[in-house]
């Protein structure tokens, strides 16, 4: 089985670079985060601790950031770490062109450079969420996290990963066991994917206490369509989630 930290820094750096890099204008430019696929406000979910005045943030698997733009403009002071060149030099474009100067880091969520109980918040919206080992990035954040700090997490529902196969859409039906999910893997990339009882009892192990877990409707009508799943599947079904934790060991 190829690694899948390889894999994934080519998929990123050979094609997913060239269709992300568009979209990072758009999502930077918002002044309400706006979450997933569906782009769905913080105002209806509060994914987000309520002060995030002078918080240390990392944000693992940044991609081109805007994640860590959003929380600098609400005060924070996010660390952004992924393993591509090139989502970073995305990343670095935008800050120069909003203003905004934060640091980036050319490396692994799974292995930060950073010592112990450094941040106040460990946030990830299709970062080390989905394209990491979270057996790996989990407990990865715990270490990073002061005692009280907040882990905040947005990825693909299981239920989505159940439904889908490889260059379809999302089905009506299963298509693919629960047991023994954990990593799926497509000709280009490898995603993981944790039951949640399974991913329950992970955090907890980790020394987080889970407050809460979001399933995120797809609004009707969506602002855009994808080739993976629609957008009436989604206002059906969660396609995605968010996961909101504590550190308390």
């Amino acid at each position: 089985m190829i690694n899948h930290t390889e894999l994934n820094r080519r998929y990123w750096e050979d094609s997913a670079a060239a269709w992300h890099g568009p979209l990072a204008r758009e999502h930077w430019a918002r002044t309400e985060p706006r979450w997933g696929l569906w782009a769905t406000p913080e105002s209806q979910v509060s994914a987000l601790p309520p002060d995030l005045s002078g918080m240390d943030v990392i944000e693992l698997g940044c991609g081109t950031a805007y994640v860590s733009a959003w929380l600098a403009r609400l005060g924070a002071r996010p660390v952004g770490i992924d393993i591509s060149a090139k989502q970073l030099a995305t990343a670095r474009t935008m800050q120069a062109e909003f203003g905004l100067e934060f640091p980036l880091i050319l490396g692994d969520a799974e292995q930060v450079p950073r010592d112990d109980a450094t941040f106040d918040l460990a946030i990830s919206e299709y970062g080390a969420s989905l394209w990491c080992d979270p057996y790996r990035w989990i407990p990865e954040a715990a270490r990073l996290l002061r005692p009280g700090g907040h882990l905040v997490f947005l990825h693909r529902s299981p239920l989505f990963a159940l439904c889908t196969r490889e260059g379809g859409t999302a089905s009506t039906s299963l298509q693919r066991p629960q047991f023994g999910l954990r990593r799926v893997d497509y000709s280009t990339s490898a995603e993981f994917t944790l039951g949640h009882g399974e991913m329950l009892r992970l955090l907890r192990s980790s020394g987080f206490t889970v407050e809460d877990l979001i399933e995120i409707q797809a609004p009707d009508p969506a602002h855009r369509e994808y080739d993976d799943v629609s957008s009436s599947w989604a206002h059906q079904w969660p396609s995605e989630e968010i996961w909101k934790a504590r550190l308390t060991t």
